[in-house]
C-alpha cells in the first residue's frame, strides 16, 4: 500500500489546471472543496495528479495559509488508496474554504466524505456509461 505523494503525482500543468477549473466538476464537504476531471495524465504510472490550496482572503497569513495546506497534502497521502478511479486518470484540487484553522481529525472527516461523495458519482456514470 503505497502512502507516498511523489513530484510526479502533484497537479502543475497550466493547461491542467485551466481544464480543471473550466470543465470539471466539485463535491462539498466542508471545510473542503474538490474539484475534479478525467483526464489524460502526462504521466502514465499514476492514476490521479492533485493539489492543494488555500485563499489568502480567508487567511492571510503565510503561515497558517502553509499549514493548512501542508495538513491538506498529509490526509490526502494517507487516504489517497480509497479513490476509486476504475482505471481512469484524473485531476484533482483540493481547496480549503473554510475561514477557521481545522485540526487534522476535522480534514481527515472531511476528506473522507469527498471520497464517498467522489467514489458514488463515479460509480454512477460508470454504470450510466455501460462498464
Amino acid at each position: 500500500m503505497d502512502q507516498t505523494f511523489p513530484k510526479k503525482e502533484h497537479l502543475k500543468r497550466k493547461k491542467l489546471l485551466d481544464k480543471l477549473f473550466s470543465e470539471g466538476q466539485k463535491i462539498n464537504s466542508y471545510p473542503l472543496l474538490l474539484f475534479y476531471v478525467p483526464t489524460a495524465l502526462p504521466e502514465e504510472q499514476v492514476p490521479i495528479q492533485a493539489g492543494v490550496s488555500v485563499a489568502k482572503r480567508n487567511h492571510k497569513k503565510a503561515v497558517t495559509r502553509n499549514r493548512l495546506k501542508r495538513l491538506m497534502r498529509e490526509v490526502y497521502r494517507k487516504n489517497k488508496t480509497q479513490f476509486q478511479t476504475n482505471d481512469k486518470t484524473f485531476a484533482f484540487m483540493f481547496i480549503y474554504t473554510g475561514k477557521e484553522i481545522a485540526s487534522y481529525t476535522e480534514l481527515e472527516k472531511a476528506m473522507l466524505k469527498l471520497i464517498a461523495k467522489f467514489n458514488a458519482k463515479t460509480a454512477a456514470t460508470d454504470q450510466e456509461a455501460g462498464f
